[in-house]
């Protein structure tokens, strides 16, 4: 036993040699900057920053360099480094209504005041491979126009006037914080709402579409969707005022869902909200399309079953960190487990011939 054991230690050593050796690729070949990783696969870095609950482009890209670009892998590492970190403190609720946006579209209003602003987006682009690219000397592109400040107010501003959406009236309650307690259902919704931020943007994608092709009756429109940078401000009580401790960037989509109203509510829209780190607007869109799913208790609505009306179902089975280590461990070295089994099935095998044999005299 001894002896398996040491060999054991000496195959994993040497696994983390090759894995490392696989990591660097060719010695030829340059080897990447985490400055490269965090600018050129912004994307890749905004969505390890969302899922490992932790805002820090230098870190997340260091991540996906040592994880090979598996993000899932640089999430995991991510999650693991946040819980070595002191918490000296909270900052305030975010004013995101007076987010500098790189990005502030409608598809509800056309003309909305502050203007339509495309900003960095696939949607209007060929999905052609640009061959320029692998040419790597491509010059960059001057941008149309500065972030859009202060114009800009909210679309839900203007059917809260009219009375023709749902109040979200505001409230001073401390939220739950899931990095630091177990999730635990039933999941109110500030729960809710963090367990979809931190949940795999594949999962919440699927839970999303689910119901746009019916599973849970719910059309939604985008309301609102916006990118942009937002100060953190916290109140630092030796000083007795608020301060700017910095700037996070942050994607924002506001939903706007039918509903038709109940005993004690007249017939008006209903919303859905995510928020997530970085430029990940799928995952918010994503994100408010399930959290609308998830409010029909609340809005008096019928339970249809749907998958992604089941809070329990969604919010258990989309942090990919935990699907991750429940799925691999399966990998490891089971065999006790095995030779259980084995012995069991050989043992109901010989029964049951014996018991065929029997028959057939």
């Amino acid at each position: 036993m001894y002896v398996a054991v040491k060999g054991g230690e000496r195959a994993i050593d040497a696994a983390h040699d090759w894995l490392a050796e696989e990591r660097r690729g060719d010695p030829a070949i340059p080897e990447l900057s985490i400055a490269q990783i965090r600018e050129q696969m912004a994307l890749a870095v905004n969505r390890v920053m969302a899922e490992g609950s932790l805002y820090d482009p230098d870190l997340a890209a260091l991540a996906i360099k040592q994880a090979r670009g598996d993000l899932i892998e640089a999430i995991f590492l991510i999650r693991a480094y946040r819980t070595t970190l002191p918490r000296f403190g909270a900052s305030k609720p975010l004013d995101t209504a007076a987010m500098r946006c790189d990005r502030r579209i409608s598809a509800t209003f056309k003309d909305a005041p502050g203007g339509q602003v495309l900003g960095p987006t696939f949607d209007y682009t060929h999905r052609l491979l640009d061959f320029a690219l692998a040419a790597e000397g491509e010059a960059p592109v001057a941008r149309q126009g500065d972030p859009v400040a202060g114009d800009t107010p909210r679309i839900m501003d203007f059917l809260n006037a009219d009375g023709l959406i749902q109040q979200e009236p505001p409230s001073d309650d401390t939220p739950a914080d899931l990095t630091r307690e177990p999730l635990e259902f039933p999941a109110g919704r500030d729960l809710r709402l963090q367990a979809l931020s931190r949940s795999d943007e594949g999962f919440v994608l699927g839970m999303a579409y689910s119901t746009q092709r019916g599973y849970g009756r719910n059309h939604p429109f985008v309301g609102e969707l916006r990118i942009g940078a937002v100060e953190v401000v916290m109140d630092i009580p030796e000083l007795g005022f608020d301060i700017c401790i910095g700037e996070v960037t942050l994607t924002e989509c506001e939903t706007v869902n039918q509903f038709t109203g109940s005993k004690s509510e007249p017939a008006q829209f209903t919303r859905g909200y995510g928020l997530v780190f970085g430029q990940s607007e799928r995952k918010a869109i994503s994100m408010a399309l399930v959290d609308r799913a998830l409010r029909w208790d609340e809005l008096g609505e019928e339970d249809v079953g749907a998958p992604a009306q089941d809070a329990e179902f969604v919010l258990a089975h989309g942090d990919n960190i935990q699907a991750t280590g429940f799925l691999e461990h399966i990998k490891l070295p089971h065999y006790v487990d095995f030779q259980s089994e084995l012995e069991l099935v050989r043992r109901m095998r010989r029964e049951a011939m014996g018991e065929m044999k029997e028959a057939a005299q």
